[in-house]
């Protein structure tokens, strides 16, 4: 029950606040595509949307569930494919983590770390194909790349940390990030300015940023979401796009690269252009609180 109620909290929040923004009616949407990595009900949480919104019958659905923190991006693969079939269409996408039934409540303290990283977190986005909008939207869709490693024992077993020569501990990330380092840099001086990375952790973030040699403003946004919320899972590059925004950084004609990491071992990849001038939102998990970040984390806190 208590999951229950944290599903319909976070999901009918964000759901609730796209509806208003966008000016849509429930009965817009002709695709829905959910997806949450734990928690999987019966009824199950598309049909929790389906039912407290009145949507169509005969809408498409989707609902996906154990893929790990790429599931959000996954879902906008499927959206982008879906929606080259189906012309003159809507699609929602509501991407959260419920994590009330996986809590650990033994003894030991090593389990208690995902306790800590983990928070419940969900964001609702609008696709669309529909001519008649095409001077609303906010952002194109211009790249997405997927790559899984599951055919490697290393990476099936998901063994996400290795303790290189110099004895450090570092994430097992080869950096072939579905684009060279030279790519990269070229790009960054064709409108690719803003970075959301996996807030999967500290380390995560220090690897890619090490990596890829992206400044501390590039990542800026990953490590303020991670502070202030945790890793939301699937969701947390929404909450990073949302950064960016609020601090007036999403320029007309730049690019945003959106990075996601998950269990298999899987990378995913989202490229998007911002196509006007984003006003600075007046709702949103950055609205009235971003004039206080960043702010300095410590090395002490970090895992």
């Amino acid at each position: 029950m208590d999951a229950r109620e944290e599903t319909e909290l976070v999901i009918f929040s964000a759901m609730d606040s796209l509806l208003d923004q966008m000016m849509i009616s429930p009965q817009d949407i002709d695709i829905v595509i959910v997806n949450c990595i734990l928690f999987n009900s019966t009824p199950s949480i598309l049909s929790m949307v389906i039912h407290k919104y009145s949507m169509r019958s005969n809408m498409k659905s989707y609902n996906l569930s154990g893929m790990g923190c790429s599931a959000g991006l996954i879902s906008i693969d499927l959206a982008k494919h879906l929606l080259q079939v189906h012309l003159e269409s809507n699609t929602v996408i509501i991407s959260t983590e419920i994590i009330t039934p996986n809590s650990y409540r033994g003894n030991e303290r090593s389990m208690f770390v995902p306790n800590i990283l983990f928070r419940m977190g969900g964001a609702a986005i609008l696709l669309t194909n529909k001519r008649s909008l095409r001077k609303h939207v906010k952002y194109s869709l211009l790249h997405v790349v997927r790559t899984h490693k599951g055919a490697e024992d290393k990476s099936y077993g998901c063994v996400m940390q290795e303790e290189d020569k110099d004895g450090h501990v570092g994430v097992a990330l080869q950096m072939d990030l579905m684009v060279e380092q030279e790519t990269i840099h070229s790009r960054l001086q064709k409108g690719l300015r803003s970075f959301c990375i996996h807030a999967g952790g500290w380390v995560i973030i220090d690897e890619v940023q090490k990596n890829l040699k992206l400044s501390d403003e590039h990542v800026e946004a990953s490590r303020m979401t991670l502070y202030r919320f945790g890793n939301t899972s699937s969701s947390s590059v929404w909450y990073e796009i949302g950064y960016i925004e609020a601090k007036g950084r999403m320029i007309k004609g730049n690019s945003v690269w959106q990075i996601r990491f998950g269990s298999g071992f899987n990378r995913n990849s989202v490229v998007w252009k911002c196509n006007r001038e984003i006003e600075f939102p007046k709702t949103g998990a950055w609205a009235d609180s971003i004039h206080r970040y960043p702010v300095f984390v410590p090395e002490v806190v970090k895992f």
